[in-house]
């Protein structure tokens, strides 16, 4: 995964974070000082908790293409492995929103009939992931299976 990935879930969360803590310090700031005070510090400490976990999180995904299957894996607290055969496949789709498209990642997203695990590869250049999703769609025509 590319480290762009690390810096998306950086700046989504201060995304969050920053509107947080104006807004709440200000509401708190009517009560009292010392309230808006340890509201900054919480913030302050969620802030450095999730700088630290944005990194963790772009380590724990991983996938690799087999022979008849795709794996994936992801998740910090519960590990996943996810097993998709290649003749499952229904949909592989490449999306970029505004941040990932100014950090130059995409993320590929597999779609089968039936899933209700996270299929998708997020943080991947954009070429690779142009380059994933034309072997995976590739892939699933060779192993089509019908129902």
């Amino acid at each position: 995964m590319s480290t762009s990935l690390t810096w998306y879930r950086r700046s989504v969360m201060f995304a969050v974070l920053v509107p947080a803590l104006l807004l709440g310090g200000a509401a708190l700031w009517i009560v009292g000082w010392v309230w808006a005070l340890a509201w900054a510090v919480l913030a302050a400490a969620f802030g450095g908790l999730g700088w630290w976990a944005a990194r963790l999180m772009r380590d724990t995904w991983g996938y690799a293409e087999g022979e008849t299957d795709l794996y994936l894996t992801y998740g910090l607290f519960t590990r996943q492995l996810v097993v998709i055969p290649y003749g499952r496949m229904q949909v592989v789709d490449v999306t970029s929103d505004l941040l990932e498209q100014a950090l130059g990642t995409a993320t590929v997203q597999v779609r089968t009939a039936a899933t209700t695990a996270d299929t998708r590869i997020p943080g991947l250049r954009l070429d690779d992931a142009v380059q994933l999703r034309d072997r995976l769609a590739a892939r699933s025509e060779t192993f089509s299976t019908g129902l």
